[in-house]
């Protein structure tokens, strides 16, 4: 186990939720969307929030009743996993494979700026949240209020990371909830 180099950014895929079985796997949530991530990437981070990251290679991975089941080198049994519960799960970056034509990554939305479509500000986009199965933005208004916006193809209208841009049209009455003086 190492530390992080100094060059790697470090993008979260999930959390340990829990131990699994007797032999050291962890069961992770994870964000990621393909079930080879792990193994292609052949490393992860394990950290907790703002805190340091520690490198464990991966010996393996597989899916399990819609969570990944994750087995690291020197987490051999389910104490030591057990150990490792509530901590992030991140990747280096440049361990993600290309994203295909029309995806991109999530760690490469924040800080897009969030217009409207008649290109008023909405925010900035600060970060992520997963709760149901539903990707959802959340988008820090110019006065520091927290939005937050379901990340459908219906409510995201554009995104051009070339100009750091995303445009939404939020489904109706939403903005009302966070911000009084739309108008």
């Amino acid at each position: 186990m190492s530390a992080t180099a100094p060059g790697d950014r470090l993008v979260a895929v999930g959390a340990v939720v829990k131990p699994h079985g007797v032999r050291g796997e962890l069961c992770i949530d994870c964000h990621a969307d393909s079930p080879f991530l792990f193994e292609e990437a052949g490393r992860v981070f394990l950290r907790r929030p703002g805190g340091r990251a520690r490198e464990y290679a991966v010996l393996g991975s597989r899916p399990h009743q819609g969570r990944m089941l994750l087995t690291l080198r020197g987490v051999s049994d389910r104490d030591a996993a057990d150990a490792l519960r509530g901590l992030e799960v991140a990747v280096a970056a440049a361990d993600l494979p290309e994203p295909e034509e029309d995806e991109v990554y999530l760690h490469e939305l924040e800080g897009l700026a969030v217009r409207l479509p008649d290109g008023r500000p909405l925010g900035e986009l600060t970060g992520f949240l997963f709760a149901g199965g539903q990707e959802t933005w959340a988008i820090r208004d110019p006065e520091g209020r927290e939005i937050l916006l379901p990340a459908t193809p219906e409510f995201v209208l554009d995104i051009d990371l070339d100009a750091r841009v995303a445009v939404v049209e939020p489904p109706e009455g939403l903005l009302d909830l966070y911000i009084k003086d739309q108008q």
